[in-house]
């Protein structure tokens, strides 16, 4: 099989990590690697965001990871026949070696490291890697269309898990990594430091699938990715090189992920009809157009229950104490209680299902991971942004194990890999 690692490798009943022939920029054909650079492609949400990332560099991973054409299948062959001029004339080469890769992401008060490589898909059905959220068809079918025209992995998923407590396996070959000359290292604008390493020694390699085959992995980042791996692993029977997905494994033991929520956008309601829509429903309170103090006042108010900001006139309104009787009415009663009483739960079924009446596509409901990017969107527009708080890891990951998932867009694990450090080409 090509591209996947050595045949024969570690097998066990938990993580398969293989090593890949990494696709990278070469950076005497860039202006800068940062330059190139992009966050995964669902967080380009922000007003000029799209545009900025564009006109940084002529060769920005975000013309291949979010095509502009008129229609999907035409964008999916833009990006195609955009990835297939760049590695032709240069300006992506591939790695000599197949290779696992040490990631670290370093900020004023931040420190990750994980590992990139190319996971056997298959644990999905074996309870191995755990999704929590669930997924929208239409995005899985757009996200498939790129990736077969492409062939390729432009962008890893962010898994997690929980490693084994002293210096050994996986964290010792990270560690030892980290000391030697990196393949890259770039400074991207939000100040994060991202510095890349190959591992090809077989000692370490073997050490690091080991290691990794005795852990199941939480999805943090990359829900319709995953799916989408999946259904075109579905697409290409027998062994292949579709039988795997590019992932970053970070071992939260070690690296504990943030978890923050994703907030909604209502395109098509303003402030003040949707507050209508809650009257007897939640209480509801203005708080003025301070976002750090509306921000406590959420945190506070989620401490007690279901709560809310409501945003898009210039002020800040906090929807807390939802009528008992209508959470029992809407809420579905075939989960467990840690799953009926989530937030996104009461916003899908109570909120949006059944007071707002508002169907859950894209051209209703935007989702964006920036607090002020959606406050900002919402008062441009005229529309209503839903402010969430986020929900804990521990709850995440136990109802995972359950097999029970969460409303679609429920977190937002990260820091975030950047995307543009390292592709997998799928034909090599």
């Amino acid at each position: 099989m090509k591209n996947a690692g050595p045949a024969g490798g570690p097998r066990g009943s938990g993580l398969d990590l293989q090593p890949f022939r990494g696709i990278r920029y070469v950076p005497e054909r860039v202006g800068s690697l940062s330059a190139v650079t992009s966050p995964p492609y669902d967080v380009v949400v922000r007003p000029d965001g799209l545009h900025q990332l564009q006109s940084a560099d002529p060769h920005n991973i975000v013309r291949l990871i979010l095509p502009q054409a008129a229609d999907p299948e035409t964008s999916s062959e833009q990006a195609a026949g955009a990835l297939t001029s760049w590695l032709a004339e240069g300006i992506l080469a591939a790695d000599d070696t197949p290779a696992l890769y040490v990631y670290e992401q370093r900020g004023e008060s931040m420190l990750q490291r994980g590992i990139i490589g190319a996971l056997r898909l298959s644990e999905a059905r074996e309870g191995v890697v755990l999704p929590h959220e669930d997924v929208m068809p239409q995005i899985v079918a757009e996200r498939a269309a790129l990736m077969r025209a492409t062939a390729a992995n432009l962008e890893p998923l962010l898994l997690s898990y929980r490693g084994d407590a002293g210096e050994c396996g996986t964290a010792a070959v990270v560690d030892r990594t980290v000391t030697t000359a990196p393949l890259l290292s770039t400074t991207t604008e939000d100040g994060i430091r991202h510095t890349l390493w190959s591992v090809t020694d077989p000692a370490s390699l073997t050490a690091v699938q080991e290691d990794l085959a005795r852990h199941e992995a939480l999805i943090a980042d990359g829900h319709h990715r995953w799916a989408t791996c999946l259904r075109l692993r579905a697409d290409h029977p027998g062994p292949s090189p579709w039988d795997y997905g590019l992932v970053l494994l970070v071992d939260t033991a070690r690296h504990p992920l943030q978890v923050r929520a994703i907030h909604r956008l209502l395109h098509r309601v303003p402030v003040s009809e949707a507050l209508t829509g809650l009257k007897d429903a939640f209480r509801v309170r203005e708080l003025g157009g301070d976002l750090d103090r509306a921000r406590s006042a959420l945190a506070e108010a989620a401490t007690e229950g279901n709560a809310f900001l409501l945003a898009g006139d210039g002020s800040f309104h906090l929807a807390d104490r939802p009528d008992p009787a209508l959470l029992e009415r809407t809420v579905p009663r075939d989960r467990p209680a840690a799953w009926r009483s989530l937030d996104a739960t009461v916003l899908h079924s109570t909120l949006l299902d059944q007071v707002w009446r508002i169907p859950d596509t894209p051209d209703h409901i935007g989702y964006i991971h920036h607090t002020r990017a959606a406050v900002t969107k919402a008062e441009r527009d005229g529309s209503t942004a839903v402010l969430m708080h986020p929900v804990r890891e521990d709850v995440v990951r136990e109802l995972a194990r359950q097999g029970v998932t969460m409303p679609r867009k429920s977190t937002s694990f990260g820091p975030k890999p950047a995307t543009g450090l390292v592709l997998r080409s799928l034909t090599l």
